[in-house]
């Protein structure tokens, strides 16, 4: 029988999508069991949560405190092993830090903490814990775009000298028009959310994404931001203008206030050779594009594909994968370097591309506060 791992979540309750996200996809491939945690900051609700889930509620803490306590206290096959967390921005630092300093393995939702000090400080507590911590960049575990991955590293589009990715919503568009709105809503509040909103909730996936298919890293950066009201104090969209070297550059446009756009998330690589385009609401289709040739489609789950796409690819040809089984896909890599089994190092991002987030953000707003002007990352 396969020993599964011990899994613990902070936030993520009843009403939490991103609960159900990460509660289905650590679910898959049977690798974790979810023993307790703390679900809400109200405790009775957080028992009453648990008891929903059919979790015993004697592992269901006050706090995190409590939590390390008890857990510690239990023996090394009974207690948690690796800990979600799942609540808002502010808290992310001060919870992996106490985690990593006990022993445990984390799993963080980003960006991973709010400020790049933070997460600098939080990647020199894990060098010496020891210990696994994944930075849940979610559509990294799309069979496609893993496919894109491969299909650049091996040089399919030759010498990239292109990028373009696009990442529109359009949710805040109600909001921000409200003064009584946007003066509660957590993500538009710098205390909790940090200092960006719009990049740092969504432009770090895109910049994340960037350097995770094309292997390249962002050199230096200029970005424009728009905050719509001088008594608004975080952005709501942005352009960011990107310099790999001299000859490569690229774009990231982001937006909260896309009207009527729900998660349009499209990836553009162009390279001497060929182009390849994917995006999130259509994930299953990669398009390749070459000079003189047709367009051709390439689909998950045929045997063309990369082993680091197979590996995460769940069913036949022709059936849709979606979102679950890309964050299911980042739980099985975290699984695999808990039980220190052999695994790709793109099937989960690391605190490495956690603290590059985290640069990408604090750079985006310098070079917008400094008059738009490039700033090196």
């Amino acid at each position: 029988m396969v020993k599964k791992i011990k899994l613990g979540i902070l936030g993520g309750g009843e009403n939490s999508l991103i609960g159900i996200l990460h509660r289905i996809a650590a679910s898959m491939y049977e690798q974790y069991e979810l023993v307790g945690g703390v679900f809400n900051s109200d405790h009775a609700q957080s028992v009453e949560f648990a008891e929903k889930l059919g979790i015993a509620t004697s592992r269901v803490y006050v706090d995190l405190e409590a939590l390390i306590a008890s857990e510690s206290s239990l023996p090394e096959e009974e207690r948690m092993q690796v800990i979600s967390v799942l609540t808002p921005n502010y808290l992310h630092f001060p919870m992996a830090k106490k985690l990593l300093e006990n022993g445990f393995h984390v799993i963080c939702e980003k960006p991973m903490t709010t400020t790049f000090e933070e997460a600098q400080k939080l990647g020199e507590i894990s060098k010496n814990s020891k210990t696994v911590f994944a930075v849940t960049y979610t559509y990294t575990g799309y069979p496609m775009v893993r496919q894109m991955r491969e299909m650049i590293h091996e040089g399919q589009l030759g010498k990239i000298q292109k990028v373009d990715v696009q990442y529109y919503q359009g949710w805040i568009n109600p909001i921000i028009h409200d003064p009584e709105k946007r003066s509660t809503t957590w993500r538009l509040d710098p205390q909790k959310s940090g200092i960006s909103c719009c990049v740092g909730d969504i432009g770090t996936h895109a910049f994340n994404m960037v350097e995770y298919v094309t292997g390249l890293q962002v050199k230096s950066l200029l970005a424009d931001l728009n905050y719509m009201y001088r008594d608004n104090r975080m952005d709501v969209d942005g352009t960011i203008l990107l310099k790999f070297s001299e000859f490569v550059k690229g774009i990231i446009r982001s937006s909260q206030i896309a009207t009527g756009e729900e998660n349009d998330f499209t990836v553009r690589i162009y390279g001497e050779k060929a182009g390849l385009k994917w995006g999130q609401e259509n994930p299953n289709y990669l398009y390749l594009l070459q000079e003189g040739e047709p367009m051709r489609v390439l689909k998950p789950g045929h045997a063309y594909n990369s082993e680091l796409s197979l590996n995460g690819t769940k069913l036949p040809p022709g059936h849709p994968e979606g979102i679950f089984d890309s964050m299911g896909n980042i739980y099985r890599g975290v699984a695999k370097a808990i039980k220190k089994e052999d695994y790709n190092p793109a099937e989960f991002p690391t605190m490495t591309d956690g603290v590059r987030g985290m640069g990408f953000i604090e750079k985006v707003v310098q070079s917008h506060e400094q008059g738009n002007v490039w700033v090196e990352l």
